[in-house]
């Protein structure tokens, strides 16, 4: 008999500004958009088989919660960040983030055993792309 391990999966909310730009963003760094879980108000973005970031509109992320939404353009309420598999497709994802209307950070993190670079999405939200040396992570 055989089974299959769960995997958890991890689901980013964003509010967004303009749900079509974000869209086009995302979809410009190679991103799907899943038709199944998006509407006017909400696009799915599959990112991995275990990470989706759902852009929401602000009026209806505002309906998930009481609190005020952060300005993500002049307020840094989080710091995303995701995986990438060597030194070049970390340079590769920022620079399509650039090229897709993000603004990139000049900053690089290069301490030897990783390579980080960051960009900010359309609406400000903060995105890390890292490497890590796979003999580093193993101790």
């Amino acid at each position: 008999m055989t089974s299959t391990a769960y995997q958890q999966m991890v689901f980013i909310n964003l509010p967004v500004n303009d749900l079509d730009a974000s869209k086009k963003f995302f979809t410009g760094l190679g991103y799907s958009i899943n038709p199944q879980f998006s509407n006017e108000n909400a696009a799915s973005v599959v990112i991995s088989d275990t990470i989706v970031a759902m852009l929401l509109t602000k009026p209806f992320y505002s309906t998930f919660t009481k609190k005020e939404i952060a300005d993500a353009s002049t307020t840094s309420e989080m710091i995303i960040c995701l995986s990438a598999e060597s030194r070049e497709k970390v340079d590769e994802l920022v620079e399509k983030a650039g090229a897709a209307g993000g603004t990139v950070s000049d900053k690089v993190q290069d301490p030897g055993f990783m390579y980080g670079r960051a960009f900010d999405d359309p609406d400000g939200h903060t995105w890390e792309v890292v490497w890590m040396d796979p003999a580093a992570i193993e101790g």
